[in-house]
């Protein structure tokens, strides 16, 4: 290992343009390379460095660092507690310094602060703070409080060390049976603008700096118009159509990402079918990432591919192809190489610096294009101050995340999302809902021991005063896995789902509350139910305290609720507000 004093880079009275160009020239092919690549990792126990993990073929943290030079990962999983993670990240950091250059490393997540657990979108909260999902933030339609949320989230990553946020994801959630709508912001085009803006202004602040998580934006130029709503993690949801010709409205939330100063972007999987534009997935295709996202909009930060983008890789036990969707046929160094053509500057989940170097000898690209990328990768590095002090207090990350003021406005988060989508009338003519407290209760997806705090539970619903149910928006299982993390299909609740809601509703006044990671067809839950809710992550506590009206809810539908699968077929993809006479508009939503 050098002495600083021998790496003039971390001289912090050199100005930041002057160290980064020290390094870059200090640096071999291999380390270049290195810098190439966005890597899942795991942490180890009690926050120590991590040993390989064959079970997600990933190799130890000292081989990500020494053998291969990677400096950014993707912490994979949840963890215990924050101490661990700002110990591994100590340790990781203090690794890193280590090596030749001591390039520090930037850690990434996905989403941390929510319900949902899907390896290829969002983790658990765990010690976070537990806010709803996305699209919950949306129906709330609160552009402050969404700020407010990023900056709580900011001040939770920064505690343990992550500094760049795999969101927001603005996408727009077009297609009804899409899988990934839980992390958007919706179905409208401006309401996602201003609160993804308001979102990476919360992350970053006015400017990225030294207190900032940098934000990478998903998914360039929009992912919503899948084909069939599917999803093109596989390959049978590889097209994106626009049958309506509305490939720009899908770009009005990114401008307004890029007014924010976003620092980095994310191309989706997905190849666009029918447009000026190549036939490839986004990652390869230089007319969107060089034409449209470089030139066009002049963004000059990180483009970053979506993981797996290159080589064939098995996933939690089974196989699945490359994302290379319309070039399945290239070699990966040739897929690496297209991708760099294009103009991305890294490739998530993916650490194969084996293929730049391969390229470099072939002459199929020259170690000026890899400088493009390497000094835009490491000038966040400096401007994130990660040269300066990459270290954090593990005490301090304790007492921060998770900290009684963050739980407490995520939890109220919870309940204003709520959407009250019915409320019928009583015999007597008054609103079901608010419940009264005390009454006697049977409940079905909420702890009875919970709900006892609210009233008397009951075994049966005969013996109940009112009934409440919990249910989750319909999806079909695929077989894998990886798939059934996907929630896709159809939106049609199963027959057996509805005759129990209806034999319950029978002989007690039922409430039914869902989960909507997607717009379920909710009719005939309508038509049994005397009131029926909308979440998109609440506890159980934040739902009770909505249905007796110790807590006002605030939520208005993000998307439309379509009346039938008839209609979404017959809606077009790319256009919002497409299926025909919708259950319930966007927007809508009642206040007790």
């Amino acid at each position: 290992m050098s002495n600083d004093a021998d790496r003039p880079w971390f001289d912090s009275a050199r100005p930041a343009d002057e160290r980064l160009e020290l390094l870059l020239a200090e640096m071999t092919p291999a380390e270049k390379a290195g810098q190439l690549f966005h890597a899942m990792i795991t942490a180890g126990p009690g926050g120590a460095l991590a040993d390989a993990q064959p079970a997600f073929g990933l190799p130890s943290n000292e081989e990500f660092l020494g053998d291969l030079k990677l400096t950014h990962f993707n912490l994979f999983g949840a963890q215990d507690t924050a101490g661990d993670i700002a110990r591994w990240n100590n340790a990781l950091q203090q690794r890193a310094r280590e090596t030749r250059l001591g390039i520090p490393v930037s850690i990434s997540t996905d989403p941390r602060n929510h319900f949902s657990d899907n390896p290829g979108a969002a983790i658990l909260s765990g010690p976070f703070s537990k806010w709803p999902e996305t699209l919950g933030l949306a129906a709330i339609r609160d552009a402050d409080l969404v700020r407010r949320f990023a900056d709580i989230a900011r001040r939770e990553y920064t505690a343990v060390g992550i500094r760049v946020a795999l969101h927001p994801q603005v996408d727009l959630a077009t297609e009804p049976r899409w899988a990934r709508q839980l992390q958007t912001f919706g179905e409208d085009a401006q309401l996602t603008a201003e609160l993804g803006a308001a979102y990476i202004r919360g992350f970053q602040g006015d400017e990225l700096g030294a207190g900032s998580v940098a934000t990478m934006t998903k998914h360039f130029p929009g992912g919503g118009p899948q084909k069939d709503g599917e999803d093109p993690h596989f390959d049978y949801g590889r097209e994106q159509v626009y049958p309506g010709g509305r490939f720009d409205l899908h770009l009005i939330p990114f401008e307004a990402a890029f007014e924010a100063g976003t620092s980095q972007i994310m191309p989706y999987y997905g190849m666009p079918i029918g447009t000026e534009h190549a036939e490839v997935g986004f990652a390869f295709n230089k007319s969107v990432i060089t034409g449209l996202l470089r030139e066009h909009y002049g963004f000059d930060g990180i483009v970053c591919a979506d993981w797996g983008v290159i080589n064939d890789r098995p996933i939690m036990g089974h196989p699945y192809p490359a994302r290379a969707w319309g070039l399945e046929h290239l070699s990966p160094v040739e897929r690496l190489v297209a991708a760099l053509d294009a103009g991305v500057d890294q490739f998530g989940g993916e650490f194969c610096p084996d293929l730049v170097l391969e390229a470099l000898d072939r002459g199929l690209v020259d170690e000026a294009r890899l400088d493009v990328s390497v000094r835009r990768l490491l000038r966040e590095k400096f401007t994130l101050g990660l040269f300066d002090d990459p270290f954090v207090d593990v005490d301090a990350a304790d007492t921060i995340v998770g900290s009684a003021e963050f739980r407490a406005a995520g939890e109220a988060a919870q309940r204003a999302s709520i959407t009250i989508l019915t409320n019928a009338s009583t015999d007597a003519g008054s609103p079901v809902l608010p419940l009264a407290r005390g009454i006697r209760i049977y409940v079905e997806g909420i702890e009875a021991e919970t709900a006892a705090r609210y009233g008397t539970v009951v075994e049966r619903p005969e013996d109940a005063d009112a009934a409440v149910i919990r249910l989750h928006a319909p999806y079909d299982l695929r077989g894998t896995p990886f798939e059934d993390h996907f929630h896709a299909g159809s939106l049609e609740f199963a027959a057996d789902v509805v005759a129990h809601v209806q034999d319950v509703a029978a002989v007690v006044p039922t409430i039914v509350d869902v989960f909507l990671d997607r717009p379920a067809i909710l009719a005939p839950i309508v038509d049994a139910a005397v009131a029926v809710t909308g979440n998109w992550g609440a506890s159980a506590e934040a739902l009770l305290d909505v249905l007796t009206g110790a807590a006002v809810s605030r939520g208005r539908l993000p998307f439309d609720l379509p009346r039938s699968t008839a209609a979404i077929v017959d809606s077009r993809p790319d256009v919002p507000f497409d299926t025909a006479d919708p259950l319930f508009r966007f927007g809508h939503g009642l206040t007790l």
